[in-house]
């Protein structure tokens, strides 16, 4: 037993190390939006993180998959790119803690798209998870509204939560893609596909970045990447179930940004709806914390 806990040590630090990183590009990404809009920060992040990913593809020498796995990297990216895009358009308007709180009703959605999708049963205690995480998000959401807060919140929560649904959607497609394809092949698809996506819209609204941007949408793009990369490391080395409360710190490292870069106060109401839409998640496993297999995540 103490060896298997010592084999885990390191996977689990990796993760943690992960979830930084991706919570790191979240708070470039918020400033990036707000200064060039969600559409150009994407579009530009993309555009790089793109290179990034094709330079770690030729150099794997990956091998060109069949027309089957390419449409279904490609539904998988256009799908990214929506969600991606709502997400940091809502987090212009909605301070980081609160954006990551209300995103993780998206396992408690991916059950009944599971359901759905999959044809997987529904189970009471499924059920009764779902109420507990919607209160959490009720919380969340009433707290924000009940403040003195800009007009655009509620546009803003409406953005976040819609991604949450395609993030939970997103999950079930990663399940099926997990199964064709390596994690660089993936991260390449990704981003072309994403990159291609937001090109289309490119003659109504991009604008080149400045000199100045340059570097956060460069660290952005790296950040992105090596989330990526270090979250596959740690859980092809580590049981998911050991790994799983690595991917709370997230709302730990959300509030941290928020208060350090941006100034945003973190209320009691987020705290505690947070708690409740964890709550659910860990009640719709089934099992104790400690237990609980893991829906690993995507970096967008």
């Amino acid at each position: 037993m103490l060896e298997r806990a010592h084999s885990a040590t390191i996977p689990f630090a990796i993760a943690g190390i992960g979830i930084a990183t991706f919570a790191s590009m979240d708070a470039i990404m918020k400033g990036l939006s707000i200064q060039m809009g969600a559409y150009n920060a994407m579009l530009w992040r993309t555009s790089i993180a793109l290179s990034i990913a094709t330079a770690l593809f030729l150099w794997k020498r990956g091998r060109w998959p069949g027309n089957s796995i390419v449409r279904f990297h490609i539904w998988r990216g256009v799908v990214t790119s929506l969600m991606a895009f709502l997400f940091f358009w809502g987090l212009v308007y909605v301070p980081l803690a609160e954006a990551i709180g209300l995103s993780f009703i998206a396992p408690l959605i991916a059950l009944y798209l599971a359901a759905v999708l999959l044809k997987e049963k529904i189970g009471e205690r499924a059920i009764l998870a779902s109420v507990i995480g919607f209160a959490g998000a009720l919380v969340i959401i009433g707290g924000k509204l009940g403040g003195d807060y800009s007009e655009d919140i509620g546009r803003g929560i409406a953005a976040i939560l819609l991604s949450a649904v395609l993030y939970a959607y997103n999950l079930i497609l990663q399940r099926q893609q997990a199964l064709l394809a390596q994690p660089v092949e993936i991260a390449f698809f990704q981003n072309a596909t994403m990159f291609a996506v937001y090109l289309i819209f490119a003659p109504l609204w991009a604008v080149a970045p400045t000199v100045q941007q340059l570097p956060d949408l460069a660290a952005a793009a790296v950040l992105g990447t090596t989330s990526l990369l270090l979250l596959s490391w740690a859980y092809a080395r580590a049981e998911a179930r050991i790994l799983i409360p690595v991917e709370y710190t997230a709302f730990i490292w959300a509030a941290l940004f928020g208060v350090l870069v941006f100034a945003e106060a973190l209320t009691a109401t987020t705290l505690g709806g947070t708690v409740l839409i964890v709550v659910g998640c860990l009640v719709a496993t089934g099992q104790k914390p400690d237990q609980v297999d893991h829906v690993e995540t995507t970096v967008i």
